[in-house]
């Protein structure tokens, strides 16, 4: 059981409102973190330890702006949890408007991206840093979504590679998750009506069911905890067995 005390750390949480990343919010608030969040949708927590922004992290020029006017925030975080994502409804690329497909870039890569630059200077600078990017079974196969969720999970996996690489000697301490099926708003469709989509899913996946948000969150916890600390630069699983079908 991970045991961290996390009262004196401060951690940046995208994508807060819902699903996996309410899950991190509620866990890691429960662990006494401090938490900044993020979400386009109001974040249905209060605390007196949580900070909630609505903002939209498709619209780049709106999250640059907040980046600017909120350095001081940002200089203070310790571990940053990019879980921010969209889906693309299994879209085939000649089906897919570019237009759709640079607005799920931008959530589910761009503003990762945008937000580590912002961040990883301060953490370099104490030689002190955690950062969690919420991938996806998408970014290690393809049949995990449509072309362009495929592309953007792919490309996260590659920046969190490259950044743990760089940046392992300066103490920041980068890792990715990636889920498999998992019980959230997110997949809401695969439940409606009788939940065949649902029922089907869990029947092609070897443990034969679908995952709770709070494991992926437990995941999380342990990713930021000290058990982890020779842990670097990894993509860890969460699947049921999906991916070794």
């Amino acid at each position: 059981m991970i045991t961290q005390d996390y009262k004196n750390q401060t951690i940046l949480l995208t994508g807060a409102a819902s699903g996996i990343g309410l899950a991190q919010l509620n866990t890691y608030l429960d662990a006494g973190a401090t938490v900044i969040a993020i979400d386009k949708q109001p974040i249905p927590v209060t605390h007196d330890r949580l900070t909630p922004y609505q903002l939209d992290l498709s619209d780049m020029t709106q999250l640059g702006e907040w980046i600017a006017s909120h350095n001081d925030e940002l200089s203070i975080v310790d571990i940053f949890l990019s879980t921010a994502g969209i889906l693309d409804a299994f879209t085939p690329a000649l089906d897919t408007d570019f237009t759709a497909i640079q607005q799920l870039m931008n959530v589910n890569v761009n503003a990762a991206v945008q937000l580590s630059l912002a961040i990883l200077p301060h953490m370099v600078k104490r030689q002190a840093g955690q950062m969690v990017f919420m991938a996806s079974i998408a970014g290690q196969i393809a049949g995990g979504g449509g072309a362009a969720y495929t592309m953007s999970k792919h490309a996260l996996v590659g920046w969190m590679k490259q950044l743990a690489l760089d940046y392992a000697d300066q103490g920041v301490h980068i890792n990715a998750i990636a889920p498999g099926a998992i019980n959230t708003p997110m997949n809401a469709a695969d439940f409606a009506g009788d939940g065949a989509m649902a029922k089907q899913v869990a029947a092609e996946t070897p443990v034969k069911r679908w995952a709770a948000a709070q494991e992926v969150a437990d995941m999380t916890l342990y990713l930021t905890s000290p058990e982890s600390s020779y842990v670097q630069g990894q993509v860890f699983t969460i699947d049921g067995g999906w991916t070794i079908k």
